[in-house]
């Protein structure tokens, strides 16, 4: 089924990436207010003082629900949060009157895309429809996970630290650091460690701030890479293949994408430096409580490694499940739609798909082990696969899938908000809903902390004390994702 040659030349491969920033500035200046007119239609409120009063509130700190709470925003930070009883409200506040809502931190998602798999192996930027998008759904900081036009993706992450655009503030991984042998013609194939440490420093100098090794990179090369972006201050991750997650660890990553669903440390015969096929067909065979896997949890946990949840990808393949949102279905152009919904229909019955009717469950189960073993989970979408995982929808699909996977909402939450700002660096700066921090914060209509759907309903985001509405932008790109 050609559905599995489009997922970055897929899962089959076996693979994914992404990268970071240490940037930990409690100072850091708020971003300029001054969005291009195109996009200052979409500002709901743009006050200086904003009082959101009688609200339910989430926190992003892993704590549970506060419920009749008074929050303040003033000149774009968070001023105050308590009791509706015991915040005073600012003389001349704007005042939202929250009953029935529910307050969350902006997202912080950190395996995200700034292009499209359009098919037959072109990768389309969406430099204009994704970041938008993003932020529509909630996501006011985003990590690329692989560029495949890195200067764009700087560039327009120097236009939103600008304001002349409006999206989630980025992190932007450099292209993919791969080996040889992957027949993706935007990727640059690595030619051995030198070649790796050249890369890492050019696109560090150009601005990227993160990096991630793919699927067929060698180890002599992903420890140059490794070498070289910690020489840098840089982080690097890795959807890796070739060398297992053991390996991987050894070497000093710090990031591994996709959960446990890329790794091949347990594919028989495994040769060194060598990406097997079929490796979906391991995992699926995997005894999960085996010895090894305890000790591949104790190996990562114990050097620190943190993994990054994608299980909405995962989800695209995996027969039973539900197909995207009408509203995701309704952003792409009519080519792209009708690639998805044939793709999702065949998936449903196809033996490539089969293995994830198993591997979906496995992989939820695998992350909270992780968790429970005192592992730290972020989380992202990564937007491609065959077409269902669309910015605007996904981050909010991902929480709803580590409820699922059995995290509390609160947990679920803090994995995809404060977890990824702690390990971008930016915690003292966003990520949760305290004193001092951003004002980046999504307006949930229910009560997601007892029944997750709710957070598919969300009118408005703020970031930085700014309003947007979510459906305007939204319902301005329908029909418009494939095109920019």
């Amino acid at each position: 089924m050609r559905a599995f040659s489009v997922l970055c030349l897929a899962l089959v491969f076996v693979g994914m990436p992404v990268g970071v920033l240490a940037q930990d500035d409690d100072d850091a200046p708020l971003p300029s207010t001054q969005a291009q007119s195109d996009d200052a239609k979409f500002i709901a409120y743009n006050q200086p003082i904003i009082a959101f009063t009688h609200a339910e509130i989430v926190d992003g700190t892993g704590a549970g629900p506060k419920i009749d709470q008074t929050l303040v925003v003033a000149n774009g930070r968070i001023a105050a949060i308590g009791s509706s009883a015991g915040v005073t409200i600012p003389a001349g506040a704007t005042v939202i009157d929250a009953h029935g809502e529910t307050l969350i931190p902006g997202f912080v998602m950190v395996h995200e895309h700034l292009f499209y798999v359009m098919g037959h192996g072109n990768y389309a930027s969406m430099l204009y429809s994704f970041p938008r998008l993003y932020l529509a759904g909630g996501t006011t900081t985003a990590r690329t996970g692989g560029s495949m036009s890195p200067y764009g993706d700087i560039n327009l992450k120097l236009a939103i630290d600008r304001g002349d655009v409006i999206g989630p503030d980025l992190d932007v991984t450099g292209p993919y650091l791969n080996g040889a042998g992957l027949p993706i013609l935007k990727m640059h194939a690595l030619t051995g460690a030198d070649d790796a440490t050249k890369t890492v420093n050019y696109w560090a100098d150009e601005g990227a701030t993160s990096f991630k090794a793919y699927t067929n990179i060698t180890r002599a090369e992903l420890k140059a890479a490794i070498d070289a972006a910690h020489a840098r201050g840089f982080k690097i991750t890795g959807h890796l293949c070739s060398v297992t997650y053991r390996e991987a660890a050894e070497l000093g990553i710090d990031n591994l994408e996709h959960g446990f669903g890329v790794m091949t440390d347990f594919y028989p015969g495994k040769e060194p430096d060598i990406c097997p096929p079929h490796s979906q067909t391991a995992l699926a065979d995997l005894d999960i409580h085996s010895a090894g896997v305890k000790s591949l949890i104790a190996l990562l946990v114990r050097r620190h490694v943190v993994l990054t949840s994608t299980l909405t990808v995962f989800e695209t393949f995996t027969p039973g499940r539900p197909e995207a949102p009408e509203g995701a279905r309704a952003l792409l152009i009519p080519e792209l739609r009708k690639y998805y919904e044939d793709h999702w229909t065949d998936a449903q019955t196809s033996d490539n798909s089969k293995p994830y009717a198993v591997i979906l469950p496995k992989l939820m189960k695998l992350e909270r082990r992780f968790v429970a073993a005192g592992g730290t989970l972020i989380s992202g979408t990564d937007p491609t696969g065959f077409g269902g995982v669309v910015p605007g929808y996904s981050a909010k699909r991902e929480v709803e899938l580590l409820v699922e996977a059995g995290f509390g909402f609160p947990e679920a939450l803090q994995i995809a908000t404060l977890n990824g700002a702690r390990y971008l660096g930016r915690d003292k700066a966003v990520g949760s809903l305290e004193i001092g921090k951003r004002a980046d914060i999504a307006v949930v209509v229910g009560d997601p902390a007892h029944d997750s759907t709710a957070i598919q309903h969300m009118p408005f985001v703020f970031k930085a004390g700014i309003g947007y509405r979510a459906d305007a932008i939204v319902e301005s790109l329908k029909g418009q994702v494939g095109l920019y």
